[in-house]
């Protein structure tokens, strides 16, 4: 390991290092790499193929190889946790990744992905902020069961299926750290937003938000007992006792909000304006319990957050729109 760390990245356990991948702006998404007893590694999240090379960058630092690389684990799908996953494939060739059984498709043939996404954001931002998806060889994708268990050295990954944010999302405790790493399904809790005391908020981003399956999901994760929650949005936090009665109360808050705009819809309200409305409404709860832990820039908070904001509601209106064509 060289003698020191560039402010992307730094150590947040025995032999557990948290990069940070320059999504959209620092400190918004980062991915781990952890070694083993001996001396192997495992990349756990890859963000997108443009940060694969600062990841390789990050390997080498430690003192090691691509080619002692074992595992590339990312939590789900969305691209912003597994976008770069073919790409530091191809560059590992020792690499398997393990994934959830309905994520494993998407991530051996991504274009679904790709076409899904190029249709949310355009073909020129998508290139911007993903680059190319590489597809994955089928031969070294390894699904990974519910409660399923793999020894690694002296590491053990407990594999937990969390639905809420995303049906295919799966969080791994691993036993030597004491740490769960939690994709989305514990929360996104932002460095510059710790104020007088912690802040953590829930996601409910397109397309599968379930608050009760979220719910269900935070309480797994408090059940495994780990002391540590190494989020991908954002490095470690451990206050798990806290982070959970804040999401607990994110969690109703937004499934208040989902329940609302199903009857809404329902009666014929435009979509379009009731998404702006619950994005404002989202936006106006998370800036004024920042205010009350010091924070007095509103206009500040309401910048920082209204892309969250935005995929918040786009995720809420998405799942209250399903809902309500069934009535």
């Amino acid at each position: 390991m060289t003698n020191s760390m560039p402010e992307w990245m730094n150590q947040v356990a025995d032999d557990l290092y948290c990069v940070d991948c320059d999504y959209i702006q620092p400190r918004l998404a980062c991915a781990y790499i952890m070694i083993n007893g001996a001396g192997r590694a495992a990349f756990i999240e890859t963000n997108t193929s443009l940060a694969a090379p600062r990841l390789l960058q990050a390997l080498e630092m430690i003192g090691l190889q691509p080619e002692q690389v074992d595992w590339i684990i990312p939590t789900h799908v969305h691209l912003d946790h597994a976008g770069g996953a073919g790409a530091l494939l191809e560059k590992c060739s020792n690499a398997r990744v393990l994934a959830h059984p309905r994520a494993a498709k998407h991530l051996i043939d991504p274009a679904r992905l790709i076409e899904s996404s190029i249709q949310v954001y355009g073909k020129e931002l998508f290139e911007q902020l993903y680059g190319e998806i590489v597809p994955c060889s089928e031969d070294r994708v390894l699904i990974q069961g519910d409660d399923s268990e793999l020894e690694w050295g002296n590491r053990t990954f407990h594999f937990l299926h969390t639905r809420g944010h995303a049906n295919h999302h799966f969080c791994i405790f691993e036993k030597e750290s004491n740490g769960i790493f939690t994709g989305d399904s514990f929360g996104l809790a932002y460095p510059d937003l710790q104020g007088s005391s912690p802040f953590i908020i829930a996601s409910s981003t397109p397309t599968d938000f379930d608050p009760t399956a979220a719910l269900e999901s935070v309480e797994r994760i408090l059940k495994t007992g780990a002391r540590y929650a190494f989020l991908t949005h954002f490095s470690k936090i451990d206050w798990m006792g806290p982070a959970s009665e804040q999401l607990k109360e994110s969690l109703h808050f937004l499934g208040g909000l989902l329940d609302e705009s199903i009857n809404r819809l329902t009666t014929g309200e435009e979509r379009s304006e009731l998404e702006s409305e619950v994005k404002t409404r989202m936006l106006d709860r998370w800036c004024d319990i920042l205010q009350e832990k010091g924070f007095a820039d509103r206009g500040f908070l309401q910048k920082r957050l209204e892309m969250d904001a935005g995929l918040n509601a786009a995720g809420i209106l998405f799942a209250a729109g399903r809902a309500a064509s069934k009535r």
